[in-house]
């Protein structure tokens, strides 16, 4: 990794804590990276919190931790730390291969890829509506609590409607934890049952968790539709499209293979959107936000399909089987594990067939 590209990666985080409103600052227009003085840690130095710190009404240090959930794990970094009034120590991965490091990631945690223990700690309580987007959004925020090592307890304001359990839903039994967080979204204004009746689960899961909570949820028969326009639809489909990738390459004799990393044509997007899926999965849990994690999906959705039309990850043509190919099939491969366990904590089957 160059100092260009720690600092354009470091500029994403800052973009990316912006917009999640996790940061209220001003975006600046690059991000100064130096080589780390005489005994100081890491290989490089950045003082953008402190700048940013006034601005975003923070500490340095706070401003530092924000940004340092966002740029650890990125392709090329080994090790981020936060030193004196909130300088961002950058230690860059000594392996010739980061790319292969974070393939090999996803490869060996499978859909638990990004899951954590941050939230390890005091037991979490929600409590929500006898609402049909209530109960969704409350069990969605627990599955990604969950994932970050928090104990919940889910309790609802009344006796749970029958239906939804068809959708996922369970409430839980038992002296609730003394903390409470109410799950209040906008209503959905239809039943578990209707929605069932004419959606069915997923598309049912989806529509209601895809809009930030404070929004009213559209749950129209578009939910349903077969095709590129159906946000659900395209990351089903990115994820299915993975699957027929792998089925091929065996056809003609070959598996993937990190090997050197694919350069340009979309390749460089999809890795970032990779990289950053721990980091999406946390904040998400940290602000009871499920729909940032269908946001999330869809972009890594997209990125795949931009790489896969770009270079195909299996021989066109004459073409024989090479490393590029393997190369190209492994990100393509990363990215379905990731599509499929965003799914999962979304409550949204990922079947390999549409």
């Amino acid at each position: 990794m160059t100092p260009a590209d720690l600092s354009m990666t470091v500029l994403r985080a800052v973009r990316r804590a912006v917009d999640e409103n996790a940061l209220r600052a001003p975006v600046p227009a690059r991000v100064r990276v130096e080589r780390t003085r005489p005994g100081g840690r890491g290989d490089y130095a950045s003082a953008v919190a402190l700048q940013l710190a006034g601005p975003a009404a923070l500490s340095a240090r706070e401003v530092a931790e924000i940004l340092r959930e966002r740029v650890a794990g990125a392709p090329g970094i080994g090790r981020v730390e936060i030193t004196g009034p909130g300088f961002l120590n950058f230690t860059l991965d000594a392996s010739a291969d980061a790319y292969g490091a974070l393939l090999s990631r996803v490869r060996e945690q499978g859909l638990r890829y990004g899951h954590g223990d941050a939230l390890t700690g005091d037991p979490l309580r929600f409590s929500h509506a006898h609402e049909v987007r209530a109960a969704v959004t409350a069990d969605a925020v627990g599955r990604l609590v969950r994932a970050q090592g928090a104990r919940v307890h889910i309790g609802c304001d009344g006796a749970p409607d029958p239906d939804w359990a068809r959708l996922g839903v369970t409430v839980d039994a038992g002296e609730p934890f003394a903390t409470e967080t109410e799950i209040r979204p906008v209503p959905a204004g239809a039943t578990a049952g209707e929605l069932l009746r004419r959606l069915g689960p997923d598309a049912t899961r989806w529509g209601l968790l895809r809009p930030a909570g404070h929004d009213r949820a559209p749950l129209g028969d578009d939910l349903i539709v077969q095709g590129e326009a159906n946000a659900l639809f395209l990351v089903r489909y990115a994820h299915s499209r993975v699957h027929a990738l792998t089925h091929g390459a065996a056809l003609l004799g070959f598996a993937s293979a990190p090997g050197r990393a694919p350069t340009g044509t979309g390749a460089d997007a999809l890795l970032a959107l990779l990289a950053d899926h721990p980091a999406a999965l946390l904040a998400a849990a940290r602000h009871r936000a499920p729909d940032r994690i269908a946001r999330h999906l869809e972009a890594v959705a997209r990125a795949l399909l931009d790489f896969h039309d770009a270079v195909s990850p299996l021989p066109v043509g004459d073409e024989k089987p090479s490393a590029a190919h393997r190369s190209r099939l492994a990100l393509a491969e990363a990215a379905g594990t990731v599509l499929a366990g965003g799914l999962s904590l979304l409550g949204i089957s990922a079947p390999r067939h549409l």
